[in-house]
């Protein structure tokens, strides 16, 4: 049977659904089964993490171009799972940093990337940092990214301009909310990942049933790379399955690494996990394929060239173990970081052609290229606007003219820095595959920046829709300059996070990603700008209607010496068909009982009356206005005295035509996993919603509900609560229905306190 039959047969059985064996594929295959298809093959180079990171021809052709050795990569992850702890051992290793911090920053210092106060007290990353750092002969970006939900921006943008990623997984917790939401960022975004399993010194640390959930939660072609020596308060280290030799880390800050050779009780478990990842990988990878079902035994540098071909391509993730806490395992990802993720110029980027009805270039990543770079993310730093630049193709140096294509402008490089987290390294230029911070410059995140000599524009990155509003509003005058400032300058930096001014209430509304993102907002106003904010619940648009006939007859007569003022309205008020939501005004006069220059006045009054309706002040809807009748006087009419005898009937007979209030009504569509369905619809229906369907798509069902506005307050955290942070929602204005009577009611008496206060 030759190769390419063979691996046909292979393939058919991996589509029946089979994770066969290798024997079972040899049997199959009509191979000698009598050979033992992975054997432990016998190789004498000793690990150490100054070793080189490619075989011998990866690395003559990695030296040729230095490009091929650089990295650019995030540290993503569900909150709590380890990112920034990890980031910080990365940063102590490969010595940019002297000292460890924790992320907390109870010693007063707290971790690098933390930059923030905010961060440090609560212990979260709220802004995504960028650093860089030389691991053997590569440098590698960074970019660590928050984990919470309401952050999402962050994760988001920094995924859109990176290469690689790794995706930290913790040993107790596994594959979380975040977990998959960050997936899927990474999958938008074509990125190959590592997954690291963070926490293995931690009570309940179990690997094994994480490296199940990421195979059928996330649905990866994953294998382990690892197995951790000892759990628990037991872990000191892991054995390479690529190497085949127990790596232990000891000493205050596990700088002392000991390799050996595995320990007896582990060897069995070795040999079998090593034939998985082999197999896992030899199932997506030809020349593996090949190897394997000869029956052969890859060599180290034949399966870590493999293991790297199929990362690349996505269609695999080794997984790794260790504690980043306990300073376990670090080490050894690094290396899977020069040895299994892209260099800049292994990843396909494209731009839109503006010259050519937006046609899609390839780019290359050359620094003789012509410049082409995005801007991901603006910060207000200390000396203006900080901007964010990937680099793709070109070179950019202090000085140069720049263009950006989304608004024609030239300007130029007056500063240009590396960050390392938020401190400032000066350069004078860089090239492709970097990403540096430009000073001075005035852009929207998600702009294209070129040479001029080409007009090409990156594509856009998702931005999701905010979830959640407030009204804000400062406490005293003296601050409002200030608070405008806040607010301008958190939307620039952040195209989550919405400003609007409410024209009915008057209100200043803020809307983003849920109550943390608000609330960091916020307390940023009162940290950054010293202002005192007031925070309330957005007033609800309410509107009011008239359910049935009624009919006015009012007479404004006005005499104080001089001329008077004259005018007599007749006729009737009616509810319009449904649907029709407007405020309609008809003239059904025969004759001239009212001049007909005043008519327009009568229009006027009435459509001026509807805009506060008698039972709450907020504008009627839905009704139709006839006039029947009148009378002018000569001396005394005018346009003024018909508006206001206008303005008079249609408040005389509000009453009579059993006005109702009526509420906004959203459609809201929630996706959450099949075991919330029933707590979910229950919750809907306690919050007055109405579901009108529901439908499965996988191990997810859809329900679609018209809920109330008012009754929409608050539900993104109490979704996420219900659904341990699994639940998704969007919804959005459906129509205006109305209240309740003992809603009405309530809603009356409210209205009728504040006239009185």
């Amino acid at each position: 049977m030759s190769g390419s039959q063979a691996r046909r047969a292979a393939s058919r059985l991996y589509a029946a659904g089979s994770r066969a064996s290798s024997s079972v594929i040899a049997r199959a295959l009509g191979l000698d089964t009598a050979r033992s298809v992975l054997t432990r093959g016998s190789f004498a180079s000793t690990w150490s993490h100054r070793a080189a990171p490619f075989s011998a021809s990866a690395h003559a052709s990695a030296a040729a171009d230095d490009r091929a050795l650089a990295r650019n990569i995030g540290i993503s992850a569900h909150i709590d799972s380890g990112k920034t702890t990890l980031t910080e051992r990365i940063l102590f290793y490969t010595g940019r940093i002297n000292e460890i911090h924790e992320v907390r920053g109870k010693d007063g210092v707290g971790a690098k990337m933390d930059s923030m106060e905010l961060e440090r007290e609560k212990g979260i990353t709220i802004q995504s940092a960028a650093t860089f750092c030389k691991w053997k002969d590569s440098d590698i970006n960074i970019i660590d990214t928050p984990g919470h939900v309401d952050f999402t921006i962050e994760v988001e943008r920094a995924l859109r301009v990176l290469d690689g990623a790794i995706l930290v997984l913790c040993s107790v917790g596994g594959v979380q909310s975040q977990s998959i939401t960050v997936d899927r960022q990474m999958r938008r975004y074509n990125v190959p990942r590592l997954c690291f399993v963070n926490k293995c010194d931690r009570t309940g640390a179990d690997p094994w049933r994480v490296l199940r959930q990421v195979q059928d939660k996330l649905k990866l072609n994953a294998a382990a790379v690892h197995i951790p020596i000892g759990l628990e308060e037991n872990h000191a280290g892991v054995v390479d399955l690529v190497r085949m030799e127990a790596v232990t880390f000891h000493g205050p800050n596990g700088n002392d690494i000991k390799i050996e050779p595995i320990p007896n009780d582990l060897k069995a478990l070795a040999s079998e996990k090593r034939k998985l990842l082999v197999e896992a990988v030899a199932e997506v990878d030809e020349e593996l394929g090949e190897i394997f079902l000869m029956g052969e035994d890859p060599s180290v540098d034949q399966l870590k060239a493999a293991i790297r071909r199929a990362t690349i391509a996505r269609e695999f993730a080794p997984l790794f173990m260790g504690s980043a806490f306990k300073n376990k395992g670090v080490q050894l990802l690094l290396d899977g970081v020069v040895d299994y993720l892209p260099a800049p110029h292994e990843v396909e980027n494209k731009a839109l052609d503006l010259n050519k009805e937006e046609e899609e270039v390839q780019l290359v990543s050359d620094p003789k290229a012509p410049l082409v770079g995005l801007a991901f993310k603006l910060e207000e730093g200390r000396f203006g606007q900080l901007t964010y630049l990937r680099i793709y193709q070109g070179k950019i140096a202090k000085g140069n003219t720049l263009m950006n294509t989304s608004t024609g402008k030239k300007l130029k490089v007056p500063r240009l820095v590396r960050m390392h987290s938020e401190e400032m390294e000066e350069v004078t230029e860089a090239s492709a595959g970097e990403i540096v911070a430009l000073f001075g410059v005035e852009c929207k995140s998600g702009d294209t920046f070129t040479d001029g000599t080409v007009n090409l524009a990156m594509t856009s990155m998702k931005v999701p829709e905010p979830v959640m509003s407030l009204a804000v509003a400062p406490k005293s005058r003296a601050e409002s300059a200030n608070f405008s400032k806040a607010l301008s300058r958190f939307q620039r930096e952040d195209p989550t996070f919405k400003v609007r001014l409410d024209e009915e209430s008057g209100q200043t509304i803020i809307s983003g990603m849920g109550e943390l993102h608000l609330d960091i907002y916020i307390e940023r106003m009162k940290r950054e700008y010293k202002v005192e904010v007031d925070v309330g619940e957005p007033r609800v648009n309410y509107r009011e209607c008239v359910t049935q006939k009624a009919t006015f007859d009012y007479l404004h007569k006005k005499q104080s010496g001089g001329s008077g003022q004259y005018g007599r309205v007749v006729g009737y008020v009616e509810p319009l068909e449904e649907g029709n939501q407007g405020v309609e005004f008809e003239n059904g006069i025969i004759g001239n009982a009212i001049a007909p220059g005043y008519i327009l006045a009568c229009d006027k009054g009435f459509k001026e009356a509807a805009q506060t309706g008698g039972l709450i002040g907020h504008p009627v809807e839905g009704v139709k206005i006839v006039l029947t009748d009148g009378a002018s006087h000569a001396v005394d009419s005018s346009e003024m005295a018909f508006k206001l005898a206008a303005l008079a009937a249609f408040r005389q007979v509000y009453e009579k035509a059993k006005p109702r209030i009526l509420e906004p009504v959203m459609s809201v569509e929630i996706t959450v996993p099949n075991e919330f369905q029933g707590t979910v619809i229950g919750n809907i229906n306690r919050r007055k919603g109405t579901v009108k369907d529901s439908t499965s798509e996988g191990d997810d069902v859809i329900i679609t509900c018209d809920v109330p506005l008012k009754n929409m307050f608050g539900y993104s955290t109490e979704l996420r609560s219900m659904t341990q942070g699994k639940g998704e929602f969007t919804m959005e204005y459906n129509n205006h229905q109305p209240v309740t009577q003992d809603v009405q009611a309530e809603l009356c008496q409210e209205y009728g306190k504040r006239q009185k206060n």
